[in-house]
C-alpha cells in the first residue's frame, strides 16, 4: 500500500502511522463518510496470520463499547492484501504518554485500570 492510494474504492491513505512484523496502520479518510480511519493492513496475507487477522476484524466488529476502537469495515484489496479500518483515535500511546511525563500519577493509573477492566469486562461477558 502507498499514501495516496485508496483502498477498497472508499479509504484513501494519507500517511504511515506505524508499521511492525505482521502489517502497518496507515490514517487513511473514509471517502464515504469523510471520517479519519485508521487502516491496518497484513503484509502477508497467505501467510500465517492471516486467520489471526481475520478473526480478529471479525470479534472487533462484534464489540460497541466507549473503551474499545470502533470497527468501521474489513476485507481484501483487488491485490489480495487483507486490511482493517477502525476509528481514528488523536493523540499519544501510553508509553509515549509515560515517557513525556515520568509516568502517571496515582488518579491516572486508576482511572486508565478503571477503562481497561470495563472494556475487559464487556469483551469477556461476551465470550472474548
Amino acid at each position: 500500500m502507498r499514501i495516496g492510494e485508496v483502498v477498497a474504492e472508499r479509504f484513501e491513505l494519507q500517511a504511515l502511522a506505524g508499521a511492525g512484523g505482521m502489517g502497518a496502520v496507515y490514517r487513511a479518510r473514509d471517502l464515504r463518510t469523510g471520517l479519519v480511519v485508521a487502516l491496518k493492513s497484513l503484509r502477508d496475507p497467505g501467510g500465517r496470520h492471516a486467520e489471526r487477522f481475520l478473526r480478529e476484524a471479525q470479534v472487533l466488529a462484534t464489540l460497541n463499547h466507549p473503551n474499545i476502537v470502533r470497527y468501521v469495515e474489513h476485507g481484501r484489496t483487488a491485490s489480495g492484501e487483507l486490511y482493517m479500518a477502525m476509528e481514528w483515535i488523536e493523540g499519544q500511546s501510553l508509553s509515549q504518554r509515560i515517557a513525556a511525563t515520568r509516568g502517571l500519577t496515582p488518579l491516572e493509573t486508576l482511572e486508565l485500570g478503571s477503562q481497561l477492566a470495563s472494556a475487559l469486562a464487556f469483551a469477556h461477558a461476551r465470550g472474548i
